[in-house]
């Protein structure tokens, strides 16, 4: 094979993973891009239909999220995305429910890519006890307890 094909091949074959990479772009994947990390805050409550949990969310560099209001069963989903070339994200939230309000850190930057696991799943659901996290949708330790206002 002359050299000429050889690189021809090469680039035909980069053109793909390219491709490949630009198609399947989720957050579950890791791209040139960077990795994505879902985090997402559930309400968890069993009995709230007449007080929703309202929550409010900023990133560490002063973006306002904005608020939710969350009914029962009700979530508030965002991603992050880390890369080697920018300074990590790192996200809180404030949650309201009757005379009880928690603020708390719902990713760390760097640090939430362990306690995320390899789903790169940050899961948190509020219950009338208390929140807890977990990163596969089944298993749920508890992080915090409520503070009365």
């Amino acid at each position: 094979m002359k050299t000429w094909q050889i690189l021809l091949i090469f680039l035909i074959c980069l053109q793909m993973v390219f491709m490949y990479i630009t198609y399947h772009k989720t957050e579950h994947y890791f791209s040139i891009q960077g990795v994505t990390y879902q985090i997402r805050v559930v309400n968890g409550f069993t009995n709230n239909s007449s007080e929703p949990l309202v929550i409010w969310c900023t990133s560490q560099d002063g973006v306002d999220m904005g608020g939710r209001a969350l009914q029962e069963g009700d979530d508030y989903t965002w991603y992050a995305r880390l890369t080697f070339w920018t300074p990590a994200p790192g996200y809180s939230c404030t949650i309201k429910w009757d005379q009880t309000r928690k603020t708390f850190e719902t990713f760390q930057g760097h640090q939430g890519r362990h306690r995320c696991g390899t789903r790169r799943k940050c899961l948190w659901l509020i219950k009338e006890d208390g929140i807890y996290f977990g990163n596969d949708e089944s298993n749920w330790v508890k992080d915090f307890s409520w503070r009365k206002i």
